[in-house]
């Protein structure tokens, strides 16, 4: 995320339990910033986390209700997400509506409520997926990431104006729940060239090996 615009400011962070999400909510504490969290669930209290907030990205009153809980926010990162696969003649429409709600009807609702608030230096970030240019199994998942992409580079033409930046970050397969859950018992993940999953702190780090 690079320096910090204000003295403590603020990043709502979605998906901060676990994974890519948490190791991000970390790393921005580390640096200064006071993270606010949004996950499905309520973990555990996270040190790092200034506020843990619980919401349902597939409910857009959930939604919606972050909203009007969190205000002065500098950063947006949404590393909120799951993943269903399954053959073409497998696959369950419902499924691809649930992730477009989390992934890019999300991420969209939070943008518009938290950027005309956001000062010059502001920051929107957001999880993607390198299976967004296609993968076998994993269409409507591809589907999904191919659009927040497209959203996030299209808001950095929007924003830039302002001074608020908009980045999508496609890492590598990355060591987290989502990529060891049953329901992809049968799908190896691509390995990258170094021959071992990618950690999630590494991606946190802006650095991979």
């Amino acid at each position: 995320m690079g320096s910090t615009p204000t003295p403590n400011p603020t990043a709502l962070v979605t998906g901060s339990s676990s994974g890519i999400g948490a190791a991000i909510a970390q790393r921005l504490a580390e640096d200064g910033w006071r993270v606010i969290g949004v996950d499905l669930t309520r973990p555990a209290p996270q040190s790092y986390l200034v506020d843990q907030l619980t919401a349902d990205l597939t409910d857009l009153d959930q939604v919606h209700g972050v909203l009007a809980r969190v205000s002065d926010v500098q950063a947006l990162v949404h590393a909120a997400g799951f993943m269903r696969v399954g053959e073409l003649s497998k696959l369950d429409p419902a499924d691809g509506d649930a992730m477009w709600a989390v992934h890019v009807r999300a991420l969209t609702v939070l943008a518009q409520g938290l950027c005309p608030r956001m000062p010059p230096g502001g920051r929107i970030l957001a999880v993607g997926s390198r299976t967004s240019s296609g993968a076998a199994q994993r269409s409507q998942y591809a589907a999904v990431k191919a659009a927040v992409t497209a959203l996030v580079r299209s808001w950095a033409i929007e924003l830039a104006p302002r001074g608020i930046t908009a980045n999508i970050i496609a890492p590598a397969a990355t060591a987290t729940a989502m990529l060891s859950a049953s329901e992809r018992a049968d799908l190896s993940p691509v390995l990258p060239p170094i021959g071992r999953l990618i950690e999630p702190r590494e991606v946190a780090a802006g650095r991979q090996p």
